[in-house]
């Protein structure tokens, strides 16, 4: 596989991956080794943007599937979201990493508006930018809102960091005979509802040919891997 040539990133990382071996919330020791991994990546020379879910904490689409109205339950997933940024804020400014939280949903005593051209600059003056909130209104998911920003700041990739090494053409935890994609296009993951990301975010994606790289977050040293082009790991592109 060829080394990529990126110079801007988005990495997204699922809120469960912030439990560790936890069955909920946040696990500092686990935000912190993940925060060394984004402090190694930024140290190459990368400018990064950072998008975190919130299901460790709350998800939306679960509270309403208990009844909850899907507006309010989203709203307190974007919260969720925001308390994930703060952690991960946290983690990296005490390893000496400047960092910067933009909130899609207005908050001045803990963080920033979102304001394209102020995270360019942070981005500029090598901050890691974390994106929060989603995109500040319901029925979007965090995976949207990773889209949404990834193709504002012009990165030049969307990595997804999750629990799976990648995509697979069917349930691995199911189905012992999945096979895992090296490569994939963005019509045959919409077309065969490859579960990467929701539709809307490959769809952008697609628009705005942003690959998305898919890996595991969980295995230790896994994103300096994929940054160097080695690693296990799916990209979702054009004519792939």
């Amino acid at each position: 596989m060829s080394v990529p040539s990126y110079k801007r990133i988005l990495l997204k990382l699922s809120g469960e991956v912030l439990m560790g071996e936890q069955q909920f919330g946040i696990d500092t020791d686990y935000v912190a080794r993940v925060a060394q991994e984004v402090k190694d990546a930024r140290d190459s020379g990368l400018q990064i943007c950072l998008v975190i879910g919130g299901g460790n904490i709350f998800r939306g689409m679960a509270g309403a599937a208990k009844g909850m109205d899907r507006a309010q339950a989203d709203y307190m997933g974007m919260l969720a979201t925001v308390m994930n940024a703060l952690a991960m804020q946290n983690a990296l400014e005490q390893i000496g990493v400047p960092t910067r939280v933009q909130s899609a949903v207005q908050m001045d005593q803990v963080c920033e508006p979102v304001i394209r051209r102020r995270a360019e600059r942070h981005l500029e003056k090598g901050r890691i930018v974390i994106f929060a909130a989603g995109v500040g209104a319901p029925y979007f998911t965090t995976d949207s809102g990773a889209a949404l920003r990834a193709a504002e700041m012009k990165c030049d990739a969307l990595l997804k960091g999750t629990s799976v090494d990648g995509v697979y053409d069917a349930d691995p935890k199911k189905d012992a005979s999945a096979k895992r994609y090296e490569t994939v296009d963005y019509d045959t993951v919409l077309a065969d509802n490859l579960k990467v990301m929701d539709a809307s975010a490959v769809a952008l994606c697609r628009d705005n040919s942003i690959p998305i790289v898919v890996f595991s977050i969980r295995e230790r040293g896994n994103l300096a891997r994929v940054l160097a082009g080695e690693g296990t790991q799916t990209i979702v592109k054009k004519d792939a």
